[in-house]
């Protein structure tokens, strides 16, 4: 039978133990840390995301702010926004909410954070530091929230093969150097791979983030393995995954959508703020 991973008990677990380092923090510095996001535009997807942080902040004891700009915002806008937090010491990690409007160039956007501050881990320089495998690099929070889940869950890694079907920026890449550090094997497959099944029938770890729902089915799973789910598509009202409901069937350990790596996300930005914010003070 299958063991449903649950990211909500996980990331209530990580919560806690943020808000003690929160308060910490606020005892040396007379503030607590900082969170700010910049949004442009009404994206109902993101404003929803934004809520769910806001409420994450609440209960870590972070501070959280919000700079909204409108749909027809000047070009330059978010980066004079971005710019301007920056500058402000109660601000220890900043993150800009994603899509942006038309005329928003996103590498310019990104390019005005300061690296310390990018908790999301989009910088070009935390992703050039995570690449080469240094000390220092801010990972983005979906893919550290998958691993840190498999760590707790106390699933091995060392060794395991592992196949990632989704080679985003923000998911597939830096899951796949973050277990390579952990000395897993990998394999990064994509909706453009031939025979896919023949490949993650081999995986003792498949992590999905193609963003199609149903992509992965039971006849792809090998019997036994740890699925992560990181799909998050909207059928028929109700949101679903990337993996099918049969893969409960093969799978010996499975996130559920929702209630699986969402919660996680949330919770490893917070852990990405609280390491950002004790770096700054050093």
């Amino acid at each position: 039978m299958v063991t449903l991973l649950d990211g909500r008990a996980i990331a209530a677990q990580v919560l806690a133990e943020i808000a003690v380092r929160a308060t910490t923090f606020a005892a040396q510095t007379g503030r607590p840390p900082g969170l700010a996001t910049v949004q442009a535009g009404a994206n109902a997807a993101s404003s929803w995301y934004v809520r769910q942080i806001e409420r994450a902040c609440r209960r870590a004891n972070v501070a959280f702010a919000l700079t909204t700009l409108p749909a027809d915002c000047a070009p330059d806008a978010p980066v004079r926004a971005v710019a301007a937090l920056c500058s402000q010491p109660d601000v220890q990690g900043i993150i800009v909410q994603q899509p942006l409007p038309a005329q928003v160039v996103l590498a310019d956007v990104i390019a005005a954070l300061d690296p310390h501050r990018d908790i999301d881990g989009l910088h070009p320089l935390n992703a050039g530091l995570l690449a080469q495998g240094r000390a220092g690099a801010i990972a983005p929070a979906t893919p550290l929230g998958g691993l840190e889940l498999l760590r707790r869950a106390g699933l091995p890694i060392n060794g395991q093969h592992v196949v990632i079907v989704g080679r985003s920026a923000v998911v597939g890449r830096p899951l796949a150097l973050l277990l390579l550090a952990e000395h897993a094997t990998v394999t990064v497959c994509h909706t453009r791979t031939r025979d896919l099944a023949a490949i993650t029938r081999q995986a003792d770890i498949l992590a999905v983030a193609a963003g199609r729902p149903d992509l992965i089915t039971a006849t792809m799973v090998k019997p036994g393995a740890a699925v992560l789910d990181f799909g998050i598509n909207e059928v028929a009202g109700q949101v679903v995954g990337d993996v099918a409901a049969d893969v409960k069937a093969v799978a010996g350990w499975l996130t559920p959508v929702p209630g699986g790596l969402g919660p996680m996300t949330n919770a490893m930005l917070l852990h990405n703020l609280l390491d950002a914010a004790e770096r700054q003070l050093a």
